[in-house]
């Protein structure tokens, strides 16, 4: 599974960067690596923000179940057209 990537940049004092960097070594783990392991941490126990879809999405949504389910496809000559028009 891919999902997408950021990258973010953190200033923090050389001291704290050597603290961490102890502590990622202790685990033979790169500073980036236990990084991501203490925000994955600290945010373990939340839940994930779920959204109720539009009555328009769910519409378009059943639609093209319908259209699936009857084996209708569809052909784009402009995909760019296609997408904007979304």
């Amino acid at each position: 599974m891919n999902t997408q990537q950021s990258q973010i940049k953190v200033n923090i004092p050389l001291p704290l960067k050597d603290y961490l960097e102890s502590r990622a070594s202790k685990f033979g783990m790169p500073l980036a690596g236990y990084i991501k392991h203490l925000i994955l941490k600290d945010v373990a126990d939340m839940d994930y923000p779920t959204y109720q879809a539009s009555e328009q999405t769910e519409q378009a949504y059943k639609k093209a179940l319908e259209e699936y389910d009857a084996g209708k496809t569809i052909k784009v000559d402009d995909i760019d057209k296609f997408f904007n028009d979304l």
